[in-house]
């Protein structure tokens, strides 16, 4: 069987499903190809600004937000014991007029809502995995594992750090893993959140709780793989002291709340974000550690910035469109990535001139106003 399309996206994930559904509301004939889903996502992501407005103009934010809790502060606290600890450092989002920054919610929430969406404005899609690509100057074949063939005008890859397309497409990438590892859990505490999510810096990585509604948060503990292992293997009890104790009890006595999920932290950039024919997005185009909420928000900057380039065009993988989202994304993923690695490297760095520079930098972001908003505003942009 063959079928022809403007646009297939490769990748049914919170990026892949979003970047469809886009693309699709810009008057593209979109298919989306990805296997059947898999075992439920445990984990949350804290949607900052622009992925909330990007989640609003696709339909899916009504029913996503319903299980969302705001993130109206963010605090960045220096739980190590080194000789230079930094500030406590508070942003609140109405100091650049917003509500809030964000809002955090688990990942089935949010691929349901984008599931519902698709559903209801019937998006092609198929259900496979891709097993080969073929390019030609006008047109792009993909082949599906079961046999099936679709022809595109562009190939949108969605598929993951692993993805097929990218490597097909003979976009290269550079790698790199941290002697570190994420612990990842939700938790209910007795004492309210205020809707302020908390980053403790510590010596082997940063801990970070963020709100969910009620008295609950999610947890992202990033240490030595070998804790890792050990907090895993504890009993509820035992793992909520030790996640009460490292948080300095700020949220009064913790439970654990469901499963636990431990992953290893690597991190990934592409050569280029565009090949013929094919762009990337999401996990396919960059992964880095889970800090300062940029992983997800960086796949929905991807999107926004496709759908800015793609919008009206009669071929939307032609070599000039393509050429503007690779100056479109290059600079963004870039710096972001560079500033998400730097931090990690600082916290596990203890020379001293490297800690003292890393508490002048947050001594700064908590003085000198117009400082404190740019940074703001740059975290939440949708582009």
């Amino acid at each position: 069987m063959s079928r022809s399309v403007d646009i297939v996206v490769v990748g049914a994930g919170p990026a892949g499903l979003a970047g469809a559904l886009h693309l699709k509301g810009l008057g593209h004939d979109v298919l989306l190809v990805a296997p059947a889903a898999g075992p439920t996502d445990e984990r949350t992501s804290a949607l900052l600004g622009g992925s909330v407005q990007l989640l609003e103009r696709i339909g899916a934010w009504q029913a996503a937000s319903v299980e969302s809790a705001p993130l109206r502060s963010l605090r960045i606290a220096d739980g190590t014991k080194r000789l230079f600890r930094a500030p406590e450092v508070i942003f609140h989002a109405d100091e650049i007029g917003l509500d809030a920054f964000g809002h955090n919610l688990p990942n089935r929430a949010l691929v349901a809502a984008l599931e519902a969406v698709a559903a209801g404005t019937a998006l092609a899609r198929l259900t496979g995995s891709a097993a080969s690509l073929a390019v030609s100057p006008d047109r792009v074949t993909l082949r599906l594992a079961g046999g099936e063939e679709v022809v595109a005008r562009l190939v949108v890859a969605a598929d993951g750090r692993n993805s097929l397309v990218r490597n097909q497409s003979g976009i290269t990438t550079r790698e790199w893993r941290y002697d570190q590892s994420a612990l990842v859990l939700n938790f209910r505490h007795a004492r309210p959140h205020d809707e302020t999510s908390t980053e403790f810096h510590t010596e082997h990585g940063p801990f970070t709780i963020v709100p969910l509604p009620g008295e609950r948060s999610s947890l992202v503990w990033v240490d030595r793989p070998e804790e890792t292992t050990r907090r895993l293997g504890l009993d509820d009890a035992a793992l909520a002291g030790e996640v009460e104790a490292r948080s300095a009890s700020i949220l009064g006595r913790v439970t654990i709340d469901g499963r636990r999920q431990a992953f290893p932290l690597s991190g990934m950039t592409p050569n280029r974000f565009v090949a013929e024919r094919v762009a990337l997005i999401g996990e396919a185009a960059h992964v880095f550690p889970p800090i300062g909420a940029q992983g997800l928000n960086l796949g929905y900057r991807d999107v926004t910035a496709l759908g800015e380039v793609l919008a009206g065009a009669s071929d939307p993988g032609s070599a000039a469109l393509l050429a503007a989202y690779e100056r479109a994304r290059r600079g963004d993923v870039f710096l972001r990535t560079t500033a998400v690695d730097a931090l990690n490297r600082t916290l596990l760095n203890g020379f001293l001139p490297v800690q003292a520079m890393r508490g002048l930098g947050l001594f700064l972001l908590d003085r000198v106003p117009p400082l404190r908003r740019a940074v703001m505003r740059q975290g939440v942009a949708a582009s």
